[in-house]
């Protein structure tokens, strides 16, 4: 809301005022959300506490030690979604259909993993795979809907951009549909599976979505987008504050399905498909963790891994969870260090 009453700020001298004031809305949704997460955490927690008395929280395919969490309440995902909306409503251009394509997203995979978490609270057993996934990717088919259709003066293309060649696009006509939906219901159960301990996957979402608040800052008409991946940001950021070990409140599928729903989203509506792979870097690993366990367990019935996805692995191998957290951070950092170069090096001109 406040966009549309600073818009005519920018309006004199506007070469060298416009940078400023992008500059400053950014700053701005991020520190919102940040202070919104910070300001409803403890209220949130409590009410979840209260709420989730007596249910189990902790995951039946974890090691052993995280028993000792139980009682710590889950689904504070709702603290990230809160304050990714407030501050959106306060400082987002709205009138930006990308905008809406990423927020929804958020807010979309969110309330799967809200149902989600509330059928293992209360029947000890989520949602089942295939009824969750064909929500995902009637949700995924919807905002694509939203992405594909434009203005005949837009100049929006089913187009992928190939990393290390400046303006190289290549035409994937209707096969971007079920691509880009292939990338966002991926993108999302990765976050989804790298939640596993206490501020892992806000951190490393966090860091990822940094990335896509510099990379939209400078290429330009995407700035409504770092806009977005800013107030992302503070919200993670403000989580952390809350999820940090030890945790006072887990995010559950609610945080984790809708952090990687507008990680997607960014990807899709920016036409970084592609380079997502290297940016969020850490999810791949975690999710491919995952699959090679699988297969191999599968096809050979043996186990690549102690226990998947890989955090547990190293946890099982005897590193503390605390290093565990810091290492994948690392790790997640220098993978949106060099998605970002990518990035750079592929941007014409």
């Amino acid at each position: 809301m406040l966009y549309y009453f600073l818009v005519p700020l920018a309006s004199e001298h506007i070469v060298f005022n416009v940078f400023r004031y992008l500059t400053f809305r950014s700053f701005m949704a991020l520190i919102s959300a940040l202070v919104i997460s910070l300001v409803i955490g403890p209220w949130v927690i409590s009410t979840l506490r209260e709420a989730q008395q007596g249910g189990d929280t902790i995951r039946e395919d974890t090691p052993e030690r995280h028993r000792t969490k139980k009682g710590t309440p889950t689904m504070g995902g709702i603290i990230i979604l809160v304050a990714i909306v407030g501050s959106t409503i306060l400082w987002a251009n709205l009138r930006n259909r990308y905008v809406w394509v990423v927020v929804l997203a958020t807010i979309g995979f969110g309330l799967i993993g809200v149902w989600d978490d509330m059928r293992k609270l209360r029947k000890r057993k989520g949602v089942s795979a295939r009824a969750k996934l064909g929500l995902q990717l009637l949700l995924a088919v919807a905002l694509l809907q939203i992405v594909y259709w434009q203005p005949p003066q837009n100049s929006w293309a089913p187009v992928l951009a190939v990393p290390f060649l400046k303006g190289w696009l290549l035409d994937l006509g209707w096969l971007w549909v079920p691509f880009a939906m292939l990338v966002i219901v991926g993108a999302s159960n990765a976050v989804n599976l790298t939640d596993g301990l206490d501020g892992l996957a806000a951190g490393c979402a966090a860091i990822v979505l940094l990335s896509y608040t510099v990379m939209t800052f400078i290429t330009r008409g995407q700035q409504d987008l770092a806009l977005l991946s800013a107030c992302l940001v503070g919200a993670c950021v403000g989580f952390l504050w809350f999820n940090s070990f030890p945790a006072s409140v887990f995010m559950g599928d609610t945080g984790s399905l809708g952090l990687g729903g507008a990680i997607a989203a960014l990807a899709v509506v920016t036409k970084t498909e592609v380079l997502l792979i290297v940016i969020g870097g850490i999810f791949v690993i975690e999710a491919l963790s995952v699959a090679i366990q699988v297969f191999a367990f599968q096809r050979f019935r043996r186990r690549v891994f102690l226990m998947a996805p890989i955090h547990h692995h190293f946890e099982l191998a005897g590193w503390s969870e605390t290093k565990i957290i810091l290492r994948f951070w690392i790790v997640a950092a220098i993978c949106a260090a060099i998605g970002f170069t990518l990035y750079q090096a592929s941007i014409p001109g």
